[in-house]
Formats: C-alpha cells, structure tokens, sequence
C-alpha cells in the first residue's frame, strides 16, 4: 500500500499560489526583480513556478498512473485524452473570455477569435501532460529516462541545426517561425513586443521532460518509502542536476521562455531540493503548521483555483469605476481590482514595489479563502 506524502500536497498547493501571485501584481511597471520572469537568458524565483507545478503533475502521476493502467487500456487512453482535452479547450477559453470588450468610444464590441491566442499555461500543463502519460505508459521507468535523455539532447540539436549562427536568442530561436507556420502571428503572444510565443510549439519538449522527471521522482519515492536512503538519494541527486544545469547552461543557456534543456536539468534539480527538504521537515520531524495548511488547501484544487484567478480578473474587467481627468480632459476609468490597487494599495508605500506586492498578497489571500471554503464544504473539483 503506498504511503501518503502530505509534503507533495504542500510542494505543489505552494506552487499555485506562488503562479497566483507573480500573475497578479498590482503594476506590472513595479515589481521586484525575484517576481519577475528573467528578460531572457537566465532564472529567477519567479521562472521556478512553472517547472515546479509541472514537476508536480508528474508526481502525482506517480500515485495514479498504476492504478489507471490496472484499469485497462480504454481506461486510460479516455482519462488521459478526456483530461487533455479539458484543460487545454479551459486554457483557451480564460484567453478569450469574457468574449467581449470596451472599445475606444467605450463601447462593447465582440472579441474576434481570429486574435485568440491559442497556447498558454493550461495549454502546456495539457500538452506536457499528455506526451509525459504517453511515453511513461509505453516505456515505464527506465525507458522514460531514456526518452527524457534524447528529448533534451534532440532539442538542443534541433536549435542549434535549425539556425547555427544565432540559435539561441529571440530572433533566432527556430520555434518562432515553427509557431508562425502553425497558428499565425494573430494566435500568438505579443508580450515581447514582436509574435513570439513563450508556450509555444517547439519549446513543449523541455516540459515534457519535466513532468517526466517528476513522474520519476515520485515513483522513486513510492518505491524507497519514508527512508534515509530515499531522502538522501533525491537531495544529492538533485545537487548533481543543478550542476549539470550550469554546466550545460555554458554551451545552452538557461531561458524559461524557450524552455532550453539546461532550464528543464536545473529547475528540476531545485525542484527535487525543495521536496526533499520539506519530506524531512514535514514527514521526518513533524513539522506541520498553519503554514503547511495554508499551502495544502490550494494544492487539493489547484487547477479551478488558478483558473479563477485568471476568470474573475477578466471578467471584472468590464465594470468601470469613473477615475481621475486624464491630462487630455477625458475621464479615465478603473476595473473593480484596478482601483483597489490605486486606493487602498498604492497610497501606503513611497516604493511602488511594495503596493504592487500589497496588491498581489491580498489577491492570494481572497484566492485562498475561495479554496479554504471549497475545501471545508468537502468540494473538490477535478479535471
């Protein structure tokens, strides 16, 4: 019988309400460097959340992947195609939603999907997800760390065959015009300033890998149980993936945004520190509290909760609240959450930083007791 690990709760309920927060500053023009993404090349906190909940999946999958298998191929093949399905059409739907928006003589007016962008978070969780289930189903343990290993090696040869001269920066990276061919530059992200898409087509196989090495993770986990051998093995395992992260970070560069190999090694290495230290602090020494409660309760619906995040934002988004004259004699008008930021966050800090994170912790707080009511009702949604 397996045993339960509640630190895996609390490493990936952490994980969510940490991609909660770094997704909802008060201004995205006042941040702290550690909440911010990495320009490019590089890591900083914030470029570990993602990783981190996708090596979460994967240790889940650990724990389920046994039991869908038992139940046999229809089984799974519906449950992993059902879930993929579900999660990537919901990604789609929070980049449409609310269907509509104010155009500039403050009209509604229809929100064409022919400029939907059709990739994004849930869209990769949906895709890594499912390629990471494939391949551990055909090719169980030591296979899928053999499929991990020339997945990561491939991508490094596919960047640097498709463009040897410039094969790592934004204008060279090769998936921008694989992406360009596939979705047009109408369904692509536009944050960078040109169509580049950071969850893109090309830059899924480093994910993939991640959710892989998850999966590995836990079932390495299951199989030592609560042991000195199994902590021990994943602390130093993951000292030695951080290394080679760096190591292989001089010839390809640790870059969230296109996902490089390197990043996949090294986040994963981190990952496996931050899990080993909480298994021996929560599940050798006991040390639960209302800090791992808190954390638990995002982890049990994880998925709804972020979906949340992106839904009521939006969806607020159309209420108005008459501001400020604007230095052209109109009126400007703020959201519901936008003039919260203004007048109950902004004010108390001369560091706009500081009530930009003011902003982003009460979001978390009103987040979680969302969640904490979810989960005190026994509601537990799935997909």
């Amino acid at each position: 019988m397996k045993e339960r690990y509640y630190s895996l709760d609390v490493f990936r309920g952490a994980t969510v309400a940490l991609m909660i927060m770094v997704n909802n500053p008060g201004s995205w023009g006042h941040i702290f460097a550690p909440l911010d993404h990495a320009v490019w090349h590089g890591c900083t906190p914030t470029d570990l959340v993602f990783p981190f909940f996708l090596f979460a999946v994967g240790n889940a999958m650990a724990f389920v992947m046994p039991r869908l298998e038992a139940a046999g191929e229809n089984v799974f093949w519906k449950k992993i195609i059902k879930r993929t399905a579900l999660i990537f059409l919901i990604g789609i739907f929070l980049n449409w939603f609310p269907f509509i928006k104010y155009d500039d003589a403050g009209n509604f007016v229809a929100k064409p999907f022919s400029h939907v962008r059709i990739f994004g978070v849930l869209q990769r969780i949906a895709c890594a997800y499912f390629f990471a289930a494939v391949i551990v189903h055909f090719f169980k343990v030591r296979g899928s760390f053999v499929a991990a290993v020339f997945i990561l090696l491939a991508y490094w040869f596919l960047c640097i065959a498709a463009n040897p001269a410039d094969p790592f920066s934004i204008q060279g990276w090769f998936g921008t015009a694989v992406d360009k061919s596939i979705l047009g530059e109408n369904h692509m992200y536009h944050g960078e300033g040109i169509a580049f898409d950071p969850e893109g087509t090309m830059s899924v196989f480093g994910s993939i890998v991640q959710v892989i090495l998850g999966y590995l993770v836990g079932n390495y986990i299951i199989t030592k149980g609560k042991t000195a051998e199994m902590l021990n093995g994943l602390f130093v395992t993951g000292c030695l993936l951080v290394l080679c992260g760096f190591v292989w970070d001089m010839t390809f560069p640790i870059n969230k945004k296109i996902w490089t190999s390197s990043y996949t090694v090294y986040t994963t290495g981190l990952a496996m520190l931050v899990i080993s230290v909480m298994i021996y602090l929560i599940e050798f020494k006991n040390k639960r509290g209302a800090w791992s409660k808190f954390f638990v309760v995002f982890g049990k619906n994880a998925l709804f909760i972020f979906m949340m995040s992106g839904i009521l934002p939006r969806a607020l988004n159309l209420i108005r609240i008459p501001g400020d004259m604007g230095p052209d004699g109109k009126r400007n008008y703020l959201a519901p959450f936008g003039w919260f930021y203004e007048n109950c966050c902004k004010p108390w800090f001369t560091d706009l930083r500081i009530g930009s994170l003011m902003y982003a912790l009460c979001f978390i707080a009103m987040m979680w007791f969302f969640a904490w009511i979810l989960d005190k009702k026994k509601i537990y949604i799935k997909v």
